[in-house]
C-alpha cells in the first residue's frame, strides 16, 4: 500500500487518509490504485463496518495531481482512476467523510458517493471541470441533480464557481460543518456510531436508500468517455498548458 495512502481500522471504521499534504493531497494514479484495493478490500472484511476518508494537516484534496494526470490513460478502460469510481459507486458499506481545506474536483464529487459529510466553514469546494476544458466525472452529472435539482447542480458545475462549507451544507452536499478542531472528531463519532447499528440492517437501509448505484456506474462510463474525448482537445491542451506554465 502506499504510504501516500494510510488505512487503519478502528471500532470497526476503516480510516482512510490522504497524506500528502506537500501537494495539497493532490491524488494521483499510484493513489487511486491504493484506494480501489483498500474498498474492495474492506468490502470483503467483516470487521470493517465503515469506511471514514479525511485528509492530513487540516487538508481534504486539491485534485487531480495534473502533472500525473497528463502521463495517464485518465479515463479509459481499466485505468485505476476508474476502477476507484466504480469500487467508490458499489461499495456496500457506508461512507462518512471529513472535509476542511480545499477539496477540489474529485475532492468534491468523492463526497456525492458518501452517506454522512462534515467539514468546516472555509472549506474550499469547487467543480472546476468546465474551466479546465473537461466534463463533470465520478458520477456527479447523475449524482448532482438528483441531490440538488438540476437549478443548482448546473450552477456548481457549470459555472465552476468555488464554495464554502456553509453553502455545501445549504445546498445539501454535507450534513453540517464544526470548528476546524473538531469536525474530523464529529465525523469519526458519526462513523463509530454507525458502526455499532445492527450490520445487517443498517446495510439493507442504505442499499434501499441508495437504490441508484447501476444508473451511477453507467454515468461514470458516460463521462468517462465524454471526458478522455476532451482531454484531447486543442482546447483542453491549451489551458493545461496555461496551467502547468504557472
Amino acid at each position: 500500500m502506499s504510504k501516500l495512502i494510510t488505512t487503519e481500522v478502528i471500532n470497526h471504521v476503516l480510516h482512510i487518509e490522504f497524506n500528502r499534504q506537500d501537494k495539497k493531497n493532490a491524488l494521483t494514479t499510484d493513489m487511486y490504485r491504493a484506494l480501489s484495493y483498500e474498498l474492495a478490500s474492506a468490502k470483503r472484511n467483516e470487521d470493517v463496518r465503515v469506511a471514514f476518508f479525511k485528509g492530513s494537516e487540516g487538508c481534504f484534496s486539491a485534485g487531480n495531481d495534473i502533472a500525473d494526470f497528463l502521463e495517464q490513460p485518465v479515463l479509459d478502460e481499466g485505468s485505476p482512476i476508474l476502477n476507484f469510481l466504480h469500487e467508490l459507486a458499489n461499495f456496500d458499506k457506508p461512507i462518512v467523510a471529513a472535509a476542511s481545506g480545499p477539496a477540489v474536483g474529485i475532492g468534491t464529487t468523492l463526497l456525492l458517493h458518501c452517506d454522512l459529510v462534515y467539514a468546516t466553514e472555509k472549506t474550499y469546494f469547487c467543480l472546476p471541470f468546465v474551466d479546465l476544458g473537461l466534463c463533470p466525472e465520478a458520477g456527479s452529472s447523475y449524482l448532482l441533480p438528483r441531490q440538488l435539482g438540476y437549478v443548482r447542480a448546473a450552477e456548481l458545475l457549470l459555472l465552476a464557481e468555488p464554495f464554502d462549507g456553509n453553502r455545501a451544507k445549504e445546498l445539501g452536499i454535507i450534513n453540517d460543518v464544526a470548528s476546524p478542531d473538531e469536525y474530523i472528531q464529529v465525523a469519526q463519532e458519526k462513523a463509530e456510531k454507525l458502526a455499532m447499528k445492527p450490520v445487517h440492517a443498517l446495510r439493507v437501509s442504505r442499499q434501499l436508500i441508495r437504490s441508484n448505484s447501476g444508473f451511477v456506474s453507467k454515468a461514470i462510463e458516460r463521462e468517462a468517455r465524454s471526458f478522455s474525448e476532451l482531454l484531447g482537445s486543442d482546447e483542453a491542451k491549451a489551458i493545461f498548458k496555461k496551467f502547468l506554465e504557472k
